[in-house]
Parts: structure tokens; sequence; C-alpha cells
């Protein structure tokens, strides 16, 4: 299990049919693309990492900046941000999505938030038993 922090967002939008709306609404939805994001520098570093993705290479920072149009020092913050999120690796002064597919990546995340999931009631069953908390099986509002 690589992933350690997950951000998930409900869009109220449906997804359109244009694949740059689609990533874009993929990547709201995985908490990527931040509103103090004026520039959607995330989006379009995600977009380039994609498209490498697709293509099967690797890319430097250096890289990431001329194609993107963007700072050295930009692309080191987001891509500090997506290493954060378990979504992209450094090797070699490289930089790649982790994952072969998106699809992959998500069920990454389910297999995650599931884990975290179990310890978080594992912790609750041990508070509630150290508190002498019974469970009914029903909540008191029903």
């Amino acid at each position: 299990m690589r992933i350690t922090k997950i951000t998930i967002v409900k869009e109220k939008e449906n997804p359109k049919n244009n694949i740059n709306d689609l990533l874009l609404l993929f990547g709201q939805a995985l908490g990527l693309f931040s509103t103090r994001d004026r520039d959607k520098s995330c989006y379009r570093i995600f977009i380039v990492l994609v498209k490498a993705l697709k293509a099967g290479v690797e890319l430097s920072s250096d890289e990431l900046a001329a194609q993107t149009g963007l700072t050295r020092g930009t692309i080191v913050h987001h891509l500090n941000r997506l290493m954060e999120a378990g979504i992209v690796t450094n090797y070699k002064s490289k930089y790649y999505i982790n994952y072969e597919t998106l699809e992959d990546l998500v069920e990454d995340m389910r297999t995650s938030v599931n884990a975290m999931i179990d310890e978080v009631k594992k912790t609750a069953k041990h508070i509630d038993k150290a508190l002498d908390l019974h469970t009914t099986g029903a909540s008191k509002k029903e």
C-alpha cells in the first residue's frame, strides 16, 4: 500500500466528453487541484505526466517546465504534492505516475481507504471496550 493520504472531493458536475474536462474532473475529485492554483499549474503538470505515462517515458523537472511553460520551482512544488499523495515517483531525477493506468490508481486508493477504515474501526472498538460502551447493532437515533 503506497498511498498514505487520500483526499476525495465529490463533484456536482457531470463529466463531459472532452478528455481535458474529464482529466480536470478526475484530478479535482482526487483533491489534486486546489482553488489557490489560479494558473492550473498542477493540472498542467498532471496532463503532461499522463501523456508521458501513455508514451512510457519519465520526465525531469526541467522537461516538465519546458513542456508546461512553468518555472522549475513551481514544477518541484507541485511534484512534491503529487509525490506526497503517492501518485508520482521520482527516480534518478525523473518523474512518473506510479501506475500503468488511472484506473489502477483508483483501485489502489480503494484498497488504501478500506485498510484505513479497518484500522479506524479497530481503534473505535478498542475505545468502546475501554469506555465500557456496548454496541446493540443499532443507532440510538433510530
